[in-house]
């Protein structure tokens, strides 16, 4: 799909009459493009309000060009059966002003020891993942795995061996294990955030042995090494940002197609607890409002990759992955350039290094369902 070419043609009002406005449609400064669809986003609710609630958190999608998100499963209760699920449902039904589709978890309270309940869930998520935490044992990734498997459903893989963390070893020792058991089991993977050179080069010899793996990477260890790494929290998230060997391949892998998205890890704390210096801060960053500017602006404008590759990254391949129908569109001014304040976020989360950043490509509005938002 060439989304240049499809959605900022001379055909535009055939193409969104009825969708957006006129005075959006006819005007040459904005680009119009299918709405992001973020899989990697922590909403915080139920549980955790005071860092995030579903309507600050698709608010915060809304300003970044987000039709969908799909939310990570570390909440109280955890979703790991129909009864604590649906108490997020409840709350997606009355507040998101998005798509919100949820993962469940793999293992029941993400303690590794049990699996959740799989055969009920299945149908009403997108995925199971215990994202913040990698499942330990072997015996229960594999028992995962089959069950996923017969539900036709994805694993989404926080890949993390304990005792190592948070070395890169950490990470790719224990996706060299959960590609093992794809290769022999068959289960559609994802692997989130990765930050390793090496998790690349297993993620491409997986995919050049054709088992079914996909995997996403976040904006920020694209922008940064471990070299910008200040005391503060706001450079704090799991996985670290790593060294420039790892960013140069994770830049590769965006190219050439081994990367097959790009997720914010949207993780919002509060203030409190993002104030303790980098060795005493909660892990996790806000991303879901400056994504789109800071991949235009550091891989589109820099001549990295195309912005159709950025589209495809950022919308047209997790539809793909995950099976997400949505029609959203979503409008950017690629020409104005703007500093990133996030005292200015809609987000309840403010920690982030990008505060200060100058970037191009300023949201317009979004459409989700034919509702506008700006």
């Amino acid at each position: 799909m060439n989304t240049q070419t499809t959605f900022n043609n001379l055909h535009r009002n055939e193409l969104f009459k009825g969708r957006l406005p006129e005075d959006i449609i006819s005007n040459p400064n904005y680009s119009i493009f299918p709405g992001f669809i973020d899989v990697h986003v922590h909403l915080r609710e139920p549980g955790f309000s005071y860092k995030e609630t579903i309507a600050t958190g698709t608010r915060a999608a809304i300003c970044g060009g987000y039709s969908t998100v799909a939310s990570m499963p570390n909440l109280n209760p955890v979703p790991d059966s129909i009864e604590n699920l649906n108490v997020q449902l409840d709350i997606i039904k009355k507040d998101a002003l998005v798509n919100v589709y949820p993962f469940a978890a793999i293992t029941k309270g993400q303690l590794g020891n049990e699996l959740s309940d799989i055969d009920a869930l299945y149908d009403k998520v997108i995925g199971f993942s215990d994202d913040g935490r990698g499942v330990q044992s072997d015996e229960m990734m594999e028992k995962a795995m089959l069950k996923v498997k017969s539900h036709d459903s994805i694993i989404a893989a926080h890949c993390e061996v304990n005792s190592l963390a948070p070395s890169p070893e950490s990470e790719y020792l224990q996706l060299e294990r959960d590609l093992k058991l794809v290769s022999k089991i068959g289960v559609r993977y994802h692997m989130c955030h990765c930050s390793t050179k090496e998790s690349i080069d297993l993620i491409r010899q997986a995919k050049k042995a054709g088992l079914p793996v996909t995997c996403e990477t976040a904006p920020h260890y694209l922008i940064f090494t471990e070299n910008d790494v200040q005391d503060s929290g706001n450079y704090k998230m799991n996985p670290p940002i790593r060294g420039l060997k790892d960013k140069e391949a994770l830049l590769e892998a965006i190219c050439d197609g081994t990367i097959d998205m790009i997720a914010t890890d949207h993780a919002p704390h509060s203030s409190e607890e993002k104030s303790k210096g980098f060795a005493g801060s909660l892990n996790g960053i806000v991303g879901l409002e400056t994504a789109f500017p800071l991949m235009y602006t550091y891989l589109v404008k820099a001549q990295v990759i195309s912005l159709d590759r950025l589209i495809e990254l950022m919308s047209i391949a997790p539809r793909k992955v995950f099976r997400i129908q949505d029609d959203g569109l979503c409008v950017f001014d690629l020409n104005q350039k703007y500093i990133i304040d996030p005292q200015c976020f809609k987000s309840k989360g403010r920690s982030c290094p990008y505060g200060g950043m100058e970037v191009y490509g300023k949201h317009i509005a979004t459409s989700i369902k034919g509702v506008i938002n700006e």
